[in-house]
């Protein structure tokens, strides 16, 4: 999602999903590895032991991973809904998240 315009916090929120909460510890600490490849670290980070809703602070990048229980109940999507938005899909044939804007593609 598009922040730059609603939020001086971030330019962007990455969301996605886990099946639970082991694989949303586990998304988390894939992301954590890749980003500090390429230099990148995490000025903060919360929720990692719970599993429930990780939030892994970029700066400019803010990463959300949930439970599809913890999506559903805290509504990013539904509470920064003016926020222009793209899906990105890692497995192909995955149908793309709706979009409020249409302006998603797959990639």
């Amino acid at each position: 999602m598009e922040m730059q315009d609603l939020t001086p916090v971030c330019d962007f929120f990455v969301i996605c999903s886990g099946r639970s909460p082991v694989h949303v510890k586990a998304i988390a600490e894939e992301i954590d590895e890749r980003l500090r490849e390429q230099g990148a670290r995490a000025v903060h980070m919360e929720g990692v032991p719970e599993g429930r809703w990780v939030l892994m602070d970029y700066l400019s990048v803010v990463v959300h991973i949930f439970t599809p229980e913890a999506r559903e109940y805290y509504g990013l999507e539904h509470l920064w809904a003016d926020a222009p938005r793209e899906a990105v899909l890692d497995e192909p044939g995955l149908p793309a998240p709706e979009s409020s804007t249409g302006t998603e593609e797959a990639g």
